[in-house]
């Protein structure tokens, strides 16, 4: 089954990760910027990185047919030094006609500390004023639930805010109808001990259906799994649920949020393509062949 993990942090994965993911069907992947394992000095230190979102890492990807798109921002556990988030926040947009972006993020709350509202806010009028999607940060462990709903609190105060447009991410069985009932997408953050379990995250699927929802592995710089989407695959198969159901959730929700960029390209992967054929990958990032793969 194709599949595509809209939220990992290949920059913290080896390329190995890249080929296994391949080989359990990974089509296309999304990096949101996030921290570095360390608190970056100077906005200098954000334009490197945001060169290897946009130019290397969808290389390394490419290797292995995966696509790879990225989000632009400064994270919310660096956005308490509000002089250097702001820095960063005005050299965002000359990254932002990149051909992998797909809008501004993950910017949220870690704390949910004024300091960090503030440059929440301020990623969100760039967001709106260059029209881009948004993908959302929400704390994690105890302040989970009371940074969903400020994040909500805020994007609902803002007249400009389409909730369709906006992917909140991190979200458990006490967030997640915080969220869809608000209009926003959901991604449930898979991981093998904090956060959501695949196990728990087809709990969530049970409870509040699959609209608006997705499920991604995150991968960073902790204890995390690359592979935690397939075996959420695995788990939904294991209760039952059909190939329709479980596609929903890892390919055509995924398909159906980013196309609202301009920037994301579509290609064939339906399961009606026939065996045998071959399905057109996406162009790499401005001249390289196309990658083809056998179905």
């Amino acid at each position: 089954m194709y599949y595509i993990d809209p939220h990992i942090h290949m920059i913290s994965r080896i390329t190995d990760d890249y080929e296994r993911m391949a080989q359990c069907g990974c089509v296309a992947v999304s990096e949101p910027a996030f921290w570095a394992g360390f608190d970056r000095g100077s906005a200098e230190g954000f334009r490197d990185y945001f060169r290897h979102l946009t130019e290397i890492e969808p290389k390394r990807a490419a290797q292995f047919g995966i696509r790879h798109y990225s989000w632009l921002c400064i994270n919310a556990k660096e956005a308490e030094n509000v002089k250097l988030s702001r820095e960063v926040i005005a050299i965002i947009p000359e990254y932002l006609n990149q051909a992998n972006v797909l809008g501004i993020g993950e910017i949220g709350l870690n704390k949910n500390t004024p300091n960090e509202a503030t440059i929440f806010q301020e990623h969100v009028d760039l967001a709106v004023k260059t029209n881009e999607l948004m993908l959302i940060h929400t704390p994690h462990l105890e302040d989970k639930y009371k940074g969903t709903r400020m994040i909500i609190d805020m994007l609902k105060n803002d007249g400009r805010v389409h909730p369709e447009r906006i992917l909140i991410d991190h979200v458990e069985e006490h967030t997640v109808r915080l969220a869809l009932d608000a209009g926003f997408w959901c991604g449930m953050t898979l991981y093998p001990i904090t956060k959501c379990t695949p196990q728990r995250a087809v709990d969530i699927v049970e409870m509040v259906g699959t609209e608006r929802l997705m499920a991604n592995s995150a991968g960073d710089w902790g204890k995390s799994n690359p592979l935690a989407v397939p075996e959420f695959i695995q788990e939904m198969k294991r209760r039952g649920h059909g190939e329709d159901v479980i596609r929903r959730l890892v390919y055509d929700n995924p398909v159906t949020f980013f196309r609202q960029s301009r920037r994301w390209q579509a290609w064939d992967a339906s399961p009606e393509t026939p065996k045998g054929s071959k399905i057109t990958r996406h162009r790499e990032t401005r001249k390289t062949d196309v990658i083809e793969k056998s179905a």
